[in-house]
């Protein structure tokens, strides 16, 4: 079983991973400086926990940078990072149902708007700005918990988030997926969306977060199953949703289905700045607090938390469905230099035009992708610069690229066109059954005598 509280977590990683973890301990001036921590870091190559014990303005500590690691996530599952795809598939699909608690720690302190001297301030809440373009400080860790109103099955997402007023929060559901297909069930019936907003839990339950589920299936559940053990939940005091009982920060309100409110810009995974947004608000009614609360962020921008937290689910199952159509693939990886736009696929083609096959297979199932390239399975997919060789020498565009127009996009690509729209290519750089060539090899012998040069060097 794994702890479900992200301070056990922080502790036991610090102790196991002390190399992993880089801590701040000196004031920092604003949140910005953390992301320009992060942004120097990964210049270097470098993407440890970020621990920054002192922001101006918070009265947390600020914790930050968690999924930019693939083998920080790795070591979240238990494996390498080269087994996360299959071992976090393996776990989501063992769903678990969560278990009420009558405590936790969410609960230390509560506010109810209203009630008794109670008075809802979020302006009291740690947040940070995390780029000079945003529109002010933003909740990037909000993720947005919803049941339905007939069958309390659950629904979990992340939504950009920013104040609005001291009591109320804009909000973007620009994904437009289930928790947009709940506030259009409460329009219909006239109602506000009842919802609860955890900012700050263990990873896996922010994983679980980041699933990409049919519609009437709980992330909660999935939660369990990457927990290894039923998600404790605690209910918020005014609409009895279930909750994290070990969450660091909880608001309890409703989503106005009729409600506009500016939201926006905000550095998004695209690596530019963006106000496309449906412009949601939310009413906040209660705050749910642990006495010792950490501001557990995500980086925004096209950081590699940011991309990784979103496409590591996403390439999971991507993965199991390909591999379960097309044997022949041999590796998937969607590269940060593409942010969420492209991804590389090894084959080992059984037969001639098999890599268009499962290019058209991926380009289908992923409403993100825009971009396809197959490589063979000797070209290392984790390298941009092996992909592009293989481009380089193996395709002639005439013959190995396919475009397809018209098909929906993400609407934050800031060169979609107005109505949501893309275009899809598939570029084929598998050598095929004509291609003459054989690749320059060095013995295996000859590259270990060469590291062994290189550890002697180094000491």
């Amino acid at each position: 079983m794994i702890p479900q509280d992200f301070h056990q977590f922080l502790r036991r990683y610090r102790e196991q991973y002390p190399e992993d973890v880089f801590t701040v301990r000196e004031a920092l001036e604003d949140g910005q400086d953390a992301a320009a921590l992060v942004w120097r870091l990964a210049a270097q190559n470098r993407h440890p926990l970020l621990v920054c014990e002192s922001v101006r303005g918070l009265d947390t500590r600020l914790v930050t940078n968690i999924f930019a690691s693939r083998e920080r996530v790795g070591r979240m599952l238990g494996v390498a990072a080269a087994g996360i795809h299959a071992e976090y598939q393996a776990r989501s699909h063992k769903l678990v149902a969560p278990r009420l608690v009558e405590r936790g720690p969410v609960l230390d302190s509560v506010v109810r708007h209203g009630v008794g001297q109670d008075r809802v301030d979020l302006r009291t809440l740690p947040i940070i700005q995390h780029f000079a373009t945003d529109r002010g400080p933003y909740i990037t860790n909000a993720i947005l918990l919803a049941e339905h109103p007939d069958t309390g099955v659950g629904n979990l997402s992340f939504h950009r988030s920013t104040l609005h007023s001291p009591t109320e929060i804009a909000t973007s559901l620009h994904s437009r997926g289930h928790l947009w297909r709940l506030l259009q069930i409460a329009r219909e019936r006239g109602q506000p969306l009842p919802v609860a907003m955890v900012i700050g839990a263990h990873p896996l339950f922010m994983l679980a977060g980041a699933a990409r589920l049919p519609f009437g299936v709980d992330e909660r559940h999935v939660a369990g199953g990457l927990l290894g053990a039923p998600l404790d939940v605690v209910r918020t005091p005014k609409y009895g949703l279930a909750v994290p009982a070990c969450a660091e920060f909880v608001l309890e309100g409703v989503i106005d289905p009729d409600a506009q409110v500016p939201e926006g810009p905000f550095g998004e995974f695209s690596g530019y700045s963006s106000d496309r947004s449906t412009n949601n608000l939310l009413r906040v009614e209660s705050v749910l607090r642990r006495r010792d609360a950490i501001l557990v962020d995500v980086v925004g921008g096209n950081s590699a938390e940011h991309l990784n937290l979103g496409r590591i689910p996403r390439e999971s199952e991507m993965v199991e469905k390909l591999r379960e159509r097309f044997p022949s693939v041999t590796a998937v990886h969607y590269p940060s230099s593409g942010t969420h736009f492209h991804a590389y696929v090894a084959v080992k083609q059984m037969r001639p035009g098999e890599a268009r096959q499962i290019m058209l297979g991926l380009l289908g199932w992923d409403p993100y992708l825009k971009t396809v390239v197959a490589v063979d399975e000797d070209v290392d997919v984790t390298r941009d610069e092996e992909v592009l060789w293989a481009m380089a020498t193996h395709v002639q565009p005439h013959r190995d690229v396919l475009v397809i127009d018209g098909l929906p996009g993400s609407a934050l690509d800031p060169s979609a066109s107005g109505i949501g729209t893309t275009s899809r290519m598939g570029v084929d750089a598998t050598r095929g059954p004509d291609f003459d060539g054989v690749r320059a090899l060095i013995a295996p012998e000859a590259m270990a005598r060469a590291d062994a040069i290189l550890a002697r060097a180094m000491v």
